[in-house]
């Protein structure tokens, strides 16, 4: 199991920026979250003779070269991540069902957007999209293991914490900084996914949002009937 990881200064700034609120709280992921990747990067690596060699939840050692299959180097792998994000972060589609599910989630849980997302310059971009989109929610952009950012989000705050990602990276970072928060894995692309084996630490691995709310509203309704928090408006 992963050490607890620090929470980055230039994302805890944008933490403290947050209103406070007394409901429980969703920290949920972007990317193949709310917004599909998979199916983006594969038209990226497609147009330049590029693929992904299997459907490990990875990306360095799993893209390589369509003709040889010989994987690209880690290097190679970053610089071509932060083409793609500049180039398509203004026009990702959303996963169906993620902005009807997160605004009834939003009437009685505190939603914040957290997402690794290269290139802070993005970040505007991002923002614009989803709240396009009607998901209007507070953005943090983060680096690395998303488990210090979680914690320093949760710290104060009721209980539940709900968790959503994509990443095994980042629910094991979780599980470490804050193992008493409820952890969705949620992959959108269904080979991805096929591929993923649920971790012991994960309370749901799906790739719909009508699912994830239902379990999500049954976690508050059992909150409550327990004696916990009562939701607040």
């Amino acid at each position: 199991m992963p050490e607890p990881s620090p929470v980055l200064p230039e994302v805890l700034a944008q933490i403290k920026g947050l209103p406070v609120s007394n409901r429980p709280l969703i920290i949920c992921d972007v990317d193949e979250v709310i917004l599909h990747l998979i199916k983006h990067l594969e038209v990226y690596l497609n147009e330049r003779d590029l693929v992904f060699l299997n459907h490990e939840y990875r990306l360095t050692g799993n893209i390589g070269h369509r003709k040889h299959r010989a994987a690209i180097s880690a290097i190679e792998v970053r610089k071509h991540l932060l083409n793609f994000f500049d180039e398509v972060s203004h026009r990702q589609d959303m996963v169906h069902g993620a902005d009807a599910s997160l605004q009834a989630l939003a009437e009685t849980w505190e939603i914040v957007l957290l997402t690794n997302l290269p290139g802070g310059h993005n970040k505007p971009a991002r923002e614009k999209l989803l709240s396009g989109m009607g998901i209007p929610y507070p953005v943090v952009t983060n680096s690395g293991p998303k488990g210090g950012a979680v914690a320093a989000l949760a710290a104060g705050r009721p209980t539940p914490v709900v968790f959503i990602d994509d990443s095994p990276t980042n629910h094991s970072s979780v599980h470490a900084s804050l193992p008493s928060s409820i952890k969705i894995q949620f992959i959108a692309d269904h080979r991805f996914r096929a591929a993923t084996e649920k971790e012991t630490h994960i309370d749901l691995l799906t790739g719909d949002w009508h699912e994830t709310a239902d379990f999500i509203t049954a976690i508050l309704q059992e909150a409550v009937e327990t004696g916990g928090n009562q939701p607040q408006k």
